[in-house]
């Protein structure tokens, strides 16, 4: 469901927006930008995402085994 909303910009910045996305999509480019600021989901996506990077997970894992060691022999 969308919700329809007034907002003021300084006229050059209207200017731009309109010059670089045009008059018809200009709702969307805004919502695209704000969005990851007021939903928590972003952050669940790209905790997601780190998560499917089978590379990635490996040198993590490899590193806090590592540290796990280290913190292990300096208890010693």
């Amino acid at each position: 469901m969308h919700r329809k909303m007034t907002i003021t910009l300084d006229e050059e910045v209207y200017e731009g927006l309109y010059r670089t996305v045009g008059k018809r999509r200009m709702s969307q480019f805004i919502e695209d930008l704000v969005r990851p600021h007021v939903l928590a989901t972003s952050l669940d996506e790209g905790y997601r995402a780190m998560a499917a990077d089978v590379a990635r997970e490996a040198e993590a894992q490899e590193w806090c085994n590592g540290l796990a060691g280290d913190m292990a022999n300096e208890a010693r």
